[in-house]
Order: structure tokens, then C-alpha cells, then sequence
């Protein structure tokens, strides 16, 4: 949520794999990364994907490296919608209790892994939040209604 980790992903990787791309997630309704990006006035909304979107650009996201090259490669917005249906659907078919912010990164990662020239090529993502603080929240639901709970 702070940025850190894909920093620090771009600055062991990239001097090692020039080519590496490195592709930030952000909430739909809040775009201050793609904002920042595009040189716009940052405008932060409310939105539903804890973990991520905190309005600002934290300080240590470095867009751009000490020679002003940029270390984002592109920013996805994912929905609200599109993030809690992906973190559900991680739990329903393959097990894996994620939350919303990994319901977001894998609806990135799969959008990314569509897109013609990535054919073939090794795509990855971060599961950077478990389920299991959200089982009393919306996101549990279904499941929460299934039990009878």
C-alpha cells in the first residue's frame, strides 16, 4: 500500500533486466498515481480497496529514478467491484484467502497477461494482503451467509 514494495522490486530487478516493466495498481475512483503520472492536479476519492489508494503519492514510491527515468512503466485502475469479485473468486476456485488489494493486483496481472504482446511472457503479481482480517466484512458475505454466520 505504501509503494515500497514495487520499488524496491524495480531497483534489484531493473538493473539486472533492463526490460523489466514494472505496472502499479491503483483504485479506479482514486487515480493519484495515474494523475501524478500525467502531470494533473491529484485528486483522491473514497474508495473500497483498504490497502492501497491512500490519496497521495507516498514518498517511498519512486516514479521516477534519481536521473528522472521513470520506474513505473504504467499505472491499471482496477474497480471497487472488479477487486472484491477477484479476491472472492481466488477464495471460491482456487483457495486462496487474499483481500482486496490482491483481488486488485491479480485483476491487473490478468488484464496485463491478455494483452497481445505479452504473449508468452512471465507476468507476475504481488499477494500482498490475506483474507482473513476481512471474513466480518463485505467481502465475506456470501460465505458468511452460506454458514449461516
Amino acid at each position: 500500500g505504501t509503494g515500497g514494495t514495487i520499488t524496491g522490486c524495480v531497483e534489484v530487478i531493473r538493473p539486472r533486466k533492463p526490460s523489466f516493466q514494472a505496472i502499479a495498481v491503483e483504485p479506479e475512483a482514486s487515480p493519484v498515481i495515474n494523475q501524478t503520472l500525467a502531470g494533473q492536479p491529484v485528486q483522491p476519492g473514497p474508495h473500497k480497496i483498504q490497502g492501497t489508494g491512500a490519496g497521495f503519492v507516498p514518498a517511498n514510491l519512486h516514479l521516477k529514478d534519481n536521473a528522472g527515468h521513470p520506474q513505473i512503466t504504467e499505472c491499471i485502475k482496477v474497480s471497487n467491484d472488479d477487486a472484491f469479485a477477484m479476491a472472492r473468486r481466488l477464495a471460491k476456485e482456487e483457495g486462496i484467502l487474499v483481500g482486496i488489494s490482491t483481488g486488485a493486483n491479480v485483476v491487473a496481472a490478468i488484464e496485463i497477461a491478455k494483452r497481445p504482446e505479452n504473449a508468452g511472457k512471465l507476468i507476475v503479481t504481488v499477494a500482498c494482503s490475506t483474507g482473513e482480517r476481512y471474513l466480518s466484512t463485505a467481502l465475506a458475505d456470501e460465505a458468511r451467509a452460506k454458514v449461516g454466520a
